[in-house]
């Protein structure tokens, strides 16, 4: 079983840059597709994007697309998200996800991190 650990969140400025990553353990790293979601106060959790086993395949929400990109390491067993002209509006707690399979639905992710937050001051 995976067990996943995010960092990298913080406190930046309207247009600053941040990147978060997800450290997961056990060797099955590479069976999984990934995701990044966030959450907001009171609102659902919200896909942000994911990419596929190999990292070969990636998907943006439209808020984040051409500003955020995903990528993964399988040697470092680590997914990233870069994050870079950042808005007030991307404030969020932020959560890694696995999954067997690509998929926009979080019902179908299997393991989560416990969610690191950012912080985006106007």
């Amino acid at each position: 079983q995976v067990q996943l650990v995010e960092s990298g969140g913080g406190l930046v400025q309207a247009g600053g840059s941040l990147r978060l990553s997800c450290a997961a353990s056990g060797r099955t790293f590479r069976n999984y597709a990934m995701a990044w979601f966030r959450q907001a106060p009171g609102k659902e959790r919200e896909f942000v994007a994911n990419i596929n086993w190999s990292g070969g395949v990636t998907y943006y929400a439209d808020s984040v697309k051409g500003r955020f990109t995903i990528s993964r390491d399988n040697a470092k067993n680590t997914v990233y998200l870069e994050m870079n002209s950042l808005k007030p509006e991307d404030t969020a707690v932020y959560y890694c996800a696995a999954a067997p399979a690509v998929t926009f639905s979080v019902n179908e992710y299997v393991r989560w991190g416990q969610g690191t937050q950012v912080t985006v001051s106007s």
